[in-house]
């Protein structure tokens, strides 16, 4: 709760209004010689909807002058407060973590393995043991995988800037308080289980109170299933 894609809600209620704008003129042009209407409107345009683009429009109706000014009808998409958009950043995260994932990469903990990501994205600009496997990063894709030495990836990890917009006040509202608190060094890592298979670490910088990175971890993974 694609990376990338990467994720806003307000945009999505922007981008639907405008489409729901441009197919009416659409279905008034094309009104007579029989066009199906545009595929984005779920039901047939009102009688108002189908009237001549030259039929003249009563200026009051313009969205220019709506009380509040911004050029929005009533009801219509708002200009959402910092709180609503980490709501649905923290929100999306959640989501792609029960699948293992964080965003902008294509790769999953528990179900993927290392030596295949190598083999698409080339060498890692390091790979070093530490904690309970080896990490992998790739500084450019802002992105860094913990593995064992089966090569399962347990861990996947995002620097994405994006992130570093998102306080502790964000995530506590929007999850509650975290299943599990730790710390390493000056950071404070908060886990939450988002599913028996995973957990959603959000690791906080002591000095900016942001977040720094997310990490994906699947426990399970996190030890040496080529022993013995």
């Amino acid at each position: 709760m694609n990376p990338s894609k990467n994720f806003k809600k307000f945009a999505v209620g922007i981008t639907f209004s405008v489409a729901l704008a441009l197919s009416a003129c659409s279905n008034a042009n094309n009104g007579e010689n029989g066009e199906q209407p545009d595929p984005i409107v779920s039901e047939a345009p009102s009688e108002a909807e189908q009237t001549s683009p030259s039929q003249d429009v009563d200026p009051s109706a313009e969205p220019s002058e709506t009380p509040n000014g911004t050029g929005e009808q009533n009801g219509g998409s708002h200009t959402p407060s910092d709180d609503e958009e980490a709501a649905v950043t923290i929100g999306s995260l959640v989501q792609l973590a029960k699948k293992g994932k964080v965003p902008n990469c294509q790769y999953a903990a528990h179900t993927d393995l290392f030596d295949d990501i190598e083999k698409k994205w080339g060498k890692p600009d390091s790979n070093n043991a530490a904690g309970k496997g080896l990490y992998a990063e790739y500084k450019d894709k802002g992105i860094t995988f913990g593995y064992n030495k089966g090569m399962v990836v347990f861990d996947v990890r995002s620097y994405a800037s994006e992130l570093r917009t998102i306080a502790l006040k964000d995530i506590e509202k929007a999850l509650g308080k975290a299943d599990e608190q730790t710390k390493n060094g000056s950071d404070d890592i908060y886990a939450y289980e988002v599913n028996k298979q995973y957990q959603l670490k959000f690791v906080v910088s002591e000095k900016t109170g942001k977040v720094d990175h997310i990490s994906v971890f699947s426990p399970q993974d996190a030890k040496n299933n080529m022993a013995g």
